[in-house]
């Protein structure tokens, strides 16, 4: 007996409150959809639906067994494209990058790892752009060979590589002096804290450091940061030398407010690999 075939024609019925027109739905005739069903009672030794002149109408049983029939049947679909994912992206190379660094870093990276891979015609690439603690969690379930993540950052026991500074700027409503004294009284405008527990902090510490005791507005990525920043709400800090819009001036951060980042990897990652991933993001700091 298939058991999901024959579940579906159940949720099927049961969600059209008929068997013809659940026949149709699923694109066959009746009597299979209607046997499918009787065959699924048998093996559960329970009446899922009757059949009245009201059309059909769940039991008791079918009624509380139609959700869990419903979850079997798309947990079926997730496996099954789980499945499709990992025989395409077999043999693919798969990093993880932080929402900070800017789309043109993303692209050197990915094109530095691909064409360090053994055979950068038949690999691709997988880069995923996540916050640091799901990028060290995906690194440590294998879900990525390595990642480019802040530090400082908890990451249990993966493999670190050297601390990377990039060059950051600050973006400063254009009603504002660009300096520190004009920062004061607006929120900063950056990843929240969860992204990135230990880099957060090191932040406010920096900041009180210059005098600043700002709020934080929640901005994961330079769009929801500028955006602020226009309406005249905050400071951001952004790795992009280009960013700008009306609204809103750039100027150089300083060395102490630099993109901490590292790469974090499982023993089993491959070098050349790391070596380039690495190698990429020296190249704009």
């Amino acid at each position: 007996m298939d058991l999901l075939r024959h579940l579906r024609f159940f949720v099927a019925v049961a969600e059209e409150g008929h068997f013809g027109h659940a026949a149709d739905r699923l694109g066959m005739t009746q009597p299979p959809v209607s046997q499918g069903v009787q065959r699924l009672e048998a093996r559960l030794g329970v009446t899922l639906l009757t059949r009245g002149s009201r059309g059909v109408q769940l039991t008791t049983a079918g009624a509380e067994l139609l959700p869990r029939a419903r979850a079997l049947l798309d947990g079926a679909e997730q496996f099954e494209e789980e499945a499709r994912r990992q025989r395409e992206n077999r043999g693919a190379v798969r990093i993880g990058v932080i929402p900070a660094l800017t789309d043109r870093h993303v692209a050197a990276c990915t094109a530095a790892v691909r064409a360090a891979a053994p055979d950068p015609a038949a690999r691709t690439v997988i880069t995923t752009t996540a916050p640091t603690t799901d990028l060290v969690e995906a690194v440590a379930a294998g879900r990525l060979d390595c990642a480019a993540v802040h530090h400082p950052a908890l990451i249990g026991a993966l493999t670190p590589g050297p601390v990377l500074k990039i060059r950051r700027w600050l973006l400063i409503p254009s009603d504002r002096k660009p300096s520190i004294r004009g920062l004061r009284g607006l929120a900063c405008a950056t990843a929240p804290r969860n992204h990135g527990t230990a880099a957060f902090d090191l932040l406010v510490d920096t900041l009180r450091a210059k005098g600043l005791d700002p709020d934080f507005l929640p901005a994961p990525g330079d769009r929801e940061a500028i955006t602020a920043v226009a309406a005249g709400r905050a400071f951001a800090l952004t790795t992009d030398p280009e960013l700008d819009g009306p609204g809103v001036v750039r100027a150089p951060a300083g060395d102490d407010l630099a993109l901490r980042v590292r790469l974090v990897w499982q023993e089993s990652a491959a070098e050349d690999v790391r070596t380039a991933f690495e190698a990429s993001l020296r190249g704009d700091r």
